[in-house]
């Protein structure tokens, strides 16, 4: 058990209001939703020649903008939470988080933020192998308990499930809505005999449309989660879909 902060007033969230400077200050049992929802990312997005991180930005449908990632296991994340319907919002490098533990000034800052349905989530990503460095450990586990004390959730991501992942990689490329015909998603919501179908024949269903424009469409249904497959099975023509139940 890490030694927990004196008093809830030594620990505090400071974040950006805007891109550069603009830093506010509160303390953590002050924070909330409304007030992190639009903090900008905390470091200074930067690439350089060498850098060993994978850096970038990922448009995502949740938020509508883009939002940075600074390694490939970020973007898995960052690829499943904007799949996850019960998320709202995606803050990346939400806010520094600073406590007094064990009588000395610690500092973190998380990956990210999401807002959910059922309240805040305050993620880490870390692969897995580097969970076992003291100073890791020891970082995420007074995090954890200052996150849980907050009443908010807290994670620490590692490496996803591969072949979810690959599929949910795959069906992030249709997950821009401007790009569908509204009446072609009306056609497939009103096709009953999608629910058990392979996907293989979701795609020929409407004989009056080419089957480029129906698949696309499918596959955007399918991000959207109003059509259902099990993410743990490579993804393929006799892939069976389902209704929400």
């Amino acid at each position: 058990m890490v030694p927990a902060a004196k008093s809830a007033a030594t620990i505090t969230v400071r974040f950006r209001t805007a891109p550069k400077g603009d830093v506010s200050s509160v303390a953590l049992a002050a924070a909330g939703p409304n007030i992190l929802a639009d903090a900008h990312p905390w470091r200074e997005f930067r690439w350089r020649a060498g850098q060993k991180h994978y850096s970038g930005t990922y448009w995502s449908s949740t938020v509508g903008r883009h939002v940075i990632y600074e390694s490939r296991l970020e973007l898995a994340r960052l690829l499943f939470a904007d799949f996850d319907m019960s998320v709202r919002q995606i803050v990346a490098q939400p806010f520094l988080l600073r406590a007094s533990i064990d009588r000395k000034p610690r500092k973190h800052i998380p990956d990210y933020l999401l807002i959910t349905d059922t309240g805040p989530v305050v993620i880490d990503v870390k692969p897995a192998r580097r969970l076992s460095d003291p100073k890791v450990a020891f970082t995420f586990e007074w995090t954890r308990e200052l996150v849980e004390a907050r009443g908010w959730r807290y994670e620490v991501a590692t490496e996803p499930i591969a072949v979810e992942l690959e599929n949910l990689r795959f069906l992030a490329g249709y997950r821009r809505d401007w790009l569908f015909r509204p009446e072609l998603l009306v056609q497939l919501r009103e096709k009953k005999n999608l629910d058990g179908s392979p996907l293989a024949d979701a795609f020929k269903c409407l004989p009056g449309e080419p089957i480029r424009h129906v698949k696309s469409a499918v596959l955007h249904l399918l991000w959207l989660q109003e059509l259902l497959i099990d993410l743990s099975e490579p993804l393929g023509g006799r892939t069976e879909l389902r209704r929400p139940a």
